[in-house]
């Protein structure tokens, strides 16, 4: 369980993709400080299993399912990603609940100055876009955010400048993919409702 509070922006060192998904290698210094192999960590918004930490790195491994639903598949060396690890218990709960479990991707449309902050469009399909509503929770890339327009196609969300200066967010153009995870909860009251 996370809670879409990033605490670290990872360096991608090397990906090598093949048949049975990929081995990812992150520099991550403070991460990895606090880490052993077993944790559980949400690399991009995807909660994965660390294989080895050594050296201020940390190893994975994506198998074919997470290559599927998120953006793992066009990673490049000295991408940078979100990094949050595990919710520990007596730890404030800052975003909301995130799982790590990408529900699938959206596609930027804009990222434009608003204020001191930035206003971020993405499309969705309509698959998950049923589950967002106006100051609902989605996360974005890990990044715990909150609804603050839609309609029958996209999602608009407000970036403060904490976000933007501290997460992979400010980075983002028209046609990039990010990451999304839907409020589960919504999820949950969905299939409580169809019975």
């Amino acid at each position: 369980m996370f809670t879409g509070i990033v605490r670290e922006r990872g360096r991608v060192v090397s990906v090598a993709l093949g048949d049975g998904g990929a081995h990812l290698r992150i520099e991550a210094p403070e991460t990895a400080a606090a880490a052993k192999a077993g944790d559980s960590i949400a690399v991009a918004g995807c909660c994965l299993t660390a294989t080895a930490v050594a050296d201020g790195a940390l190893e994975f491994e994506a198998v074919p399912e997470t290559l599927a639903r998120t953006t793992f598949g066009t990673l490049a060396r000295d991408a940078e990603v979100n990094l949050e690890p595990a919710l520990r218990a007596g730890e404030p709960l800052g975003g909301h609940f995130v799982q790590g479990h990408v529900d699938g991707r959206g596609l930027v449309v804009a990222l434009e100055p608003e204020g001191e902050g930035a206003r971020l469009r993405f499309e969705l399909e309509h698959a998950l876009l049923r589950y967002c509503v106006q100051k609902g929770s989605i996360a974005l890339d890990g990044v715990s955010l909150t609804v603050a327009a839609l309609d029958a196609a996209a999602i608009e969300v407000a970036l403060a400048p904490f976000t933007l200066e501290h997460t992979t967010l400010s980075t983002l153009e028209p046609g990039d993919e990010v990451n999304v995870e839907v409020d589960l909860l919504a999820k949950y009251a969905e299939r409580l409702a169809s019975g």
